[in-house]
């Protein structure tokens, strides 16, 4: 990232920006974030106009991620999640079930409920949270490149 390249970051305390980078400064970086909108025209067309700017400041310690907004709508990784923990609940029930009342264990919904379990723990690895600063060596370096 330098000056005038788009920036798309989540912040330690939960704010998403993406804006455009205006300088980087004493480990810094102040972004402009463009606020526009659909605007409905008399012939029932849109336009795209620019309401207005925002500008922020962030030092690079408040950086948590770099990456899109988490999506709204359907959640891969926190489906994934409640998939495997209905999935374990089931199993632990199933030996209970084996354990009181060995006639009525079903070992086929035991096996489902392990395979869905493995499913959602799966779906829950290829959930995506961006480029968590500080995780799988992700880091960030200022580099001074001013003459």
């Amino acid at each position: 990232m330098y000056a005038g390249t788009q920036a798309e970051f989540m912040t330690r305390n939960g704010a998403y920006r993406n804006g455009l980078i205006n300088v980087i400064k004493n480990d810094t970086l102040y972004i402009q974030e463009f606020l526009i909108r659909r605007i409905l025209t008399t012939l029932g067309t849109y336009i795209i106009d620019t309401a207005g700017s925002f500008r922020y400041k962030y030092h690079y310690n408040e950086i948590n991620s770099f990456g899109p907004k988490p999506q709204k709508g359907f959640n891969l990784k926190g489906s994934g999640t409640s998939l495997m923990g209905g999935g374990v609940l089931l199993v632990l029930a199933s030996g209970v079930v084996y354990l009181a009342d060995r006639d009525s264990f079903s070992p086929e919904l035991m096996g489902a409920a392990a395979g869905l379990a493995g499913l959602g723990y799966l779906m829950n690895l290829s959930g995506s949270k961006g480029s968590v600063i500080g995780r799988k060596g992700y880091a960030i370096e200022y580099m001074d490149m001013t003459p």
